[in-house]
């Protein structure tokens, strides 16, 4: 590597160093009540030995919830990234091959059968998080044939399960009665009901995404050559796909389980990413880890700071920054 791009790199790296102690200096700052920041470092000195009313915020509200935002952006970029470069398509994100509407359907079901208490206050994300991982498994068996797996009937496989899944939560907000409106919340995306017990279930899923990431990806490098060229290259190409699906399935399905939907981050993160340091995936394991935690925790952030004290789901902040990106995007690459 060149040494004007090393000093870039390094440059870059520092800034998102930089750009992520920002973020998480406003989101222990900013809510429904604004803490100085030099109280907020005095309080997390005290190690939450203190019993005041802003200790508790710090310790108990905002900083699970920061540190759950922040993972959940994790897993959704490296999904992406991972989808991106195994399909060769910008436009596929972690919600196209199916697991969302898996966790829909399963969250959804689970609210209206009254399991929210269940199994310690784990009823709704283990529902979410068994359906999803069903809804990847129904359409692995619809995309392989002949032990081949088929990238493109994948993709179309999981847009005509997610569809499918899609109609049966439809049916089920259909016939909720007075319970639509928990399961619409939940739909929207949210981290009201973060907590250090769901943060520590989180955390295996987030070292496996990051790591399983970094370990495939001269193998994703190679894969952007095409199949056959990656064949060539010494790449066991079938094994590739298998692990990357699944690694990108377990992320999508571990984040969509206790946040709810939230879209846009897994689309647009490596976007940003790959225009900041190009495509080798060497350099977007870790830059779209930290810009999708950014991400996130900001949004996360608006949500429940904007319209104070009422909190505003976190997929509609991600859809309403999202969107209008990433058209400017589409426009400025010409492709509108």
């Amino acid at each position: 590597m060149p040494a004007s791009s090393r000093r870039r790199y390094a440059a870059l790296g520092l800034l998102l160093c930089v750009l992520a102690v920002v973020t998480a200096v406003a989101a222990l700052c900013l809510g429904s009540e604004r803490l100085l920041p030099s109280h907020v470092w005095r309080i997390l000195q005290e190690g939450g030995s203190a019993s005041d009313s802003a200790s508790v915020i710090v310790w108990q509200l905002r900083l699970p919830r920061m540190t759950m935002a922040a993972m959940v952006g994790v897993l959704l970029s490296v999904a992406g990234v991972i989808l991106q470069g195994l399909l060769r398509n910008d436009l596929a994100d972690p919600y196209t091959i199916g697991v969302s509407s898996g966790a829909a359907m399963g969250a959804s079901a689970a609210v209206l059968a009254g399991w929210e208490a269940r199994w310690h206050g784990f009823g709704v994300p283990l529902a979410a998080f068994v359906c999803a991982m069903a809804a990847t498994a129904l359409v692995l068996m619809v995309a392989r044939r002949g032990g081949v797996l088929r990238v493109s009937v994948f993709l179309l496989a999981g847009i005509v399960v997610g569809s499918f899944m899609w109609s049966v939560v439809t049916l089920m907000l259909t016939l909720a009665g007075a319970d639509v409106g928990r399961v619409l919340f939940w739909l929207m995306g949210s981290f009201a009901d973060a907590e250090w017990t769901r943060v520590r279930l989180l955390l295996p899923f987030v070292v496996l995404g990051f790591v399983g990431l970094r370990a495939m990806a001269y193998g994703l490098n190679a894969f952007a050559l095409g199949e056959e060229s990656a064949a060539h290259l010494g790449l066991e190409v079938e094994k590739l796909k298998r692990w990357a699906i699944v690694l990108a399935a377990l992320c999508t399905a571990a984040a969509v389980s206790v946040s709810g939907i939230i879209g846009f981050v897994g689309l647009v993160v490596p976007h940003i990413a790959r225009r900041l340091f190009g495509a080798d995936h060497r350099q977007l394991f870790w830059s779209a880890a930290v810009l999708g935690a950014v991400l996130m925790v900001w949004a996360d952030t608006l949500a429940r700071s904007v319209a104070r004290p009422a909190e505003i789901p976190v997929g509609v902040i991600t859809a309403l920054l999202g969107a209008p990106f990433f058209i400017a995007l589409l426009r400025r690459e010409r492709l509108v």
